[in-house]
């Protein structure tokens, strides 16, 4: 096991973060009907809650995210995965605002998930730990936001994974968000989705490192099947036209084919990379039980069928973004939520934010996607009263 691979297997249980750790008298009941005690939430926090606690923000992490939304990444060293957006001066400034970040139930980084090691027999939970839905994750930071006595969110942010999130926020807790900004998301997993996932998990259950999710036990890593499983997903987040502009048919470090089934061109470099690097600072089993959550979701059938109904009598001020090239969640999702949310007589903005850079657009720095959150929140903050 290697250096980096031993720190994130630490991370499991002894983050470099905050951490809030529930005792068994205070569980959290799942949609599933589990009940998971004890429990913990690692997490980060940026800036200072004012005296009135109507300044906090919640960030709410991607699929392969986690709390480090704008510091050095613990394991890789990397900038924080958002601070295009979050940080002294941006559009989520920590000058004003109270920024939270929590590690989401079932991940790997300190916030309880299949990597953390059960109380009840001492060995990791692997997948004896009960499926978790993005309600749950929902439900698991709103104990946080409890334990830290703030009774009501000014802004609930993220995108994909992130903004599932916050819009379950939005349904469940709306007396709670005075704001919400979900980016490049939907109210529920497409067909495609769910199809890309599973061809994610099959992938590193397939590798005979996996042991049936007790690889930690037998000493080994499924690294290759999880390595796939980023390939296959890292293509989604892009676009055509930026594979194309970067990438194109160049060939990687040679003058000609090698005849081989080597990495010639670049894209397969460039892949084998990110599949390489992913599986240092990600636990397998979290990536099938995050993808999972992201399938199980469908905000509509939890409310009959009806997505207005989710967000009926809500006040919470909405700003909906998405991206013309994301074909993982395209513009007529996010047009569904703005059209539900108008059907729910809710306060909403929306804007398509022209760009190449597929679904990742919204971590990187797309100069309209950054003036449009800054209006947003500069509005709503003055309607909040926040200096």
């Amino acid at each position: 096991m290697g250096f980096e691979s031993q720190i994130a297997q630490d991370q499991a249980d002894q983050p470099h973060s905050l951490v809030l750790r529930f005792p068994a008298g205070q569980p959290l009941v799942l949609d599933s009907g589990a009940v998971l005690a004890p429990l913990t939430i690692a997490y980060q926090a940026y800036g200072l809650l004012n005296a009135e606690r109507s300044n906090a923000v919640l960030i709410c992490h991607a699929l392969t995210g986690d709390q480090h939304v704008a510091n050095a990444h613990p394991i890789t060293g990397k900038p924080g995965w958002w601070e295009t957006m979050v940080g002294p001066g941006k559009p989520i400034d920590t000058n004003r605002f109270y920024v939270l970040c929590a590690n989401v139930l079932g991940g790997c980084m300190g916030t309880t998930g299949p990597a953390s090691l059960d109380p009840a027999t001492g060995r990791p939970y692997a997948t004896d730990l009960p499926l978790v839905t993005i309600r749950d994750m929902v439900r698991a930071q709103a104990m946080l936001v409890d334990a830290l006595g703030i009774e009501t969110l000014f802004c609930v942010a993220g995108g994909s994974m992130g903004g599932m999130q916050v819009l379950e926020w939005a349904s469940s807790f709306p007396h709670r968000v005075f704001a919400a900004m979900p980016l490049a998301t939907a109210t529920k997993h497409s067909a495609q989705n769910i199809a890309f996932n599973e061809v994610g998990r099959q992938a590193v259950m397939a590798d005979p490192g996996w042991h049936g999710g007790r690889y930690r036990e037998a000493g080994t890593r499924p690294d290759k099947g999880l390595g796939v499983a980023r390939m296959a997903a890292h293509i989604t987040y892009l676009s055509e036209p930026a594979l194309q502009r970067k990438f194109g048919r160049k060939l990687q470090d040679r003058a000609a084919p090698t005849f081989s089934f080597d990495a010639d061109f670049q894209i397969e470099s460039y892949l084998r990379h990110q599949g390489s690097s992913f599986v240092e600072r990600f636990d397998a089993n979290s990536y099938l039980y995050l993808t999972r959550a992201m399938d199980y979701f469908d905000l509509a059938a939890d409310h009959g069928g009806v997505l207005a109904r989710a967000f009926l009598g809500t006040k919470t001020r909405f700003c909906v973004m998405s991206f013309t090239s994301d074909w993982l969640f395209p513009t007529a999702d996010s047009r569904q939520i703005v059209h539900a949310l108008n059907a729910a007589a809710a306060s909403v903005s929306f804007v398509e934010i022209e760009s190449d850079k597929g679904h990742d657009a919204f971590l990187l720095h797309e100069p309209e996607m950054l003036a449009t959150a800054r209006g947003f929140l500069e509005s709503a903050a003055r309607a909040r009263g926040i200096a």
